[in-house]
């Protein structure tokens, strides 16, 4: 490999690192909005999120913004320490959007996990399902699955491009 062909995919890796790391914080960020102003929101409709708060504290709940916080930001120190890694370790671009892909993929057990709690205390509190679906709730699981088919897409492009390459002597 040329010395032009390393810092090409060095390149690329520092590209998909930005990308990926934007991308899981994009994930989680919205996740949090979600699960914390959105689906409160939803299910006491007329009320503000302040008097939302202030019946669950009253029914002893809360929406418990401290652990969801932890539970998504997982995925963000996750993918900034991949991003690190990725470029210090000088890794093909394919692996780091692989281990990037992987993250996204993850988000969604992360996302159902952090909302958990938080929806339990809504149903406690106003009588409600616990599984308020909100269209925006899909989207964090059709980006997931959209994030595996991608990742199963890139694994059979690098065993169709292994298998054409030429054997070396």
């Amino acid at each position: 490999m040329t010395r032009m062909q390393r810092r090409t995919m060095r390149m690329q890796t520092l590209w998909i690192s930005i990308a990926g790391v934007l991308a899981v914080t994009i994930y989680a960020a919205l996740a949090a909005v979600q699960i914390l102003e959105w689906t409160p929101l939803a299910a006491a409709p007329g009320l503000t999120l302040d008097q939302i708060r202030a019946e669950l504290s009253g029914a002893g709940e809360s929406l418990n913004a401290p652990t969801t916080f932890m539970i998504l930001g997982v995925g963000v120190v996750l993918a900034l320490a991949l991003g690190v890694v990725a470029m210090t370790s000088r890794a093909a671009p394919m692996i780091a959007a692989a281990g990037f892909l992987s993250l996204l993929m993850l988000g969604a057990p992360g996302f159902f996990l952090a909302s958990f709690a938080p929806g339990m205390a809504l149903a406690d509190t106003f009588m409600i399902s616990a599984g308020v679906s909100l269209p925006g709730v899909r989207a964090f699981y059709i980006i997931s699955a959209f994030a595996a088919a991608l990742l199963m897409l890139g694994g059979v492009v690098a065993v169709l491009r292994a298998r054409a390459a030429p054997a070396s002597a």
